[in-house]
């Protein structure tokens, strides 16, 4: 449920609604632009009145969510999401450039690639230290060494870096890492999206490549849920048919985020 707020309304007008709401065992999300408040109420709300609700003087309208994505909601946060990035912005109309090689290989390799996707625009570096394979005998990454090298390429270079992680274990390890990526493998590796939740590093969300558009925004629930809103979604190609390319990049999945979210996607 969302309770849009009158112009007007003073500050301690809404703050005792909102204790009322949370008196009624609700979880309150608030958001604010310059025009109105918007409450967006997370819990059971069967047992709220919205015939009264709407009679109160402060109250505009109110309005039911059927999805069950709630933070992720674009009726939950009318504006888009706008993640900063040491200074990088994603989202608001911001463009940004992640680029890189797939996996971190030597000092010489990532150092060279970081200074020319610098020199080509890029505003971030991309690299992977753990690598999933569908095969176990395919290269696993260089993993904290990779971390280490990537360090060290935006030591050189001043690029924020963005890598992926694996196991919530190794959390510890991405102390100095700018944006956490989860693999299209992890998506829906719940208990790792639980503890990315409780940190404040921007999450880059891959969607998985079997996986539904609410899928995936579930998954963003789950980060979100835990106090983390920097949300970042990447649509990298979807499993069809087709033999001759990897991955079906669902460009049609675009414009239906845009209406149901307001977080960013790359």
């Amino acid at each position: 449920m969302v309770t849009v707020l009158k112009a007007g309304t003073t500050e301690e007008q809404k703050r005792m609604l909102i204790k009322w709401f949370e008196d009624q065992g609700l979880r309150v999300h608030e958001y604010e632009n310059d025009n109105q408040t918007v409450l967006g109420l997370i819990g059971d709300t069967s047992g709220i009145d919205v015939e009264m609700l709407e009679l109160l003087d402060i109250v505009e309208h109110v309005a039911l969510i059927s999805e069950p994505f709630k933070k992720a909601n674009r009726k939950f946060h009318p504006e888009d999401s706008v993640i900063d990035v040491r200074g990088k912005k994603i989202g608001g109309g911001n463009f940004a450039v992640i680029a890189g090689p797939c996996s971190v290989e030597t000092e010489e390799q990532i150092i060279e690639v970081a200074k020319a996707v610098k020199a080509a625009g890029a505003t971030m570096l991309r690299g992977g230290a753990f690598k999933p394979r569908t095969s176990p005998y395919d290269f696993q990454g260089l993993k904290a060494e990779g971390l280490k090298l990537l360090l060290e390429a935006k030591q050189e270079t001043g690029l924020p870096i963005v890598t992926e992680i694996m196991n919530q274990d190794h959390l510890d390890l991405f102390e100095d890492v700018d944006v956490i990526q989860v693999g299209a493998r992890n998506m829906q590796n719940f208990e790792l999206l639980k503890e990315l939740g409780h940190t404040d590093k921007p999450i880059l969300l891959k969607r998985g490549l079997a996986n539904t558009i609410k899928e995936l925004l579930m998954s963003a629930e789950y980060i979100m849920s835990g106090g983390n809103e920097n949300v970042i979604l990447c649509e990298r190609g979807i499993r069809t048919f087709e033999t001759y390319t990897r991955n079906t990049l669902d460009l049609s999945v675009i414009p239906v985020l845009h209406n149901l979210t307001h977080l960013r996607w790359w």
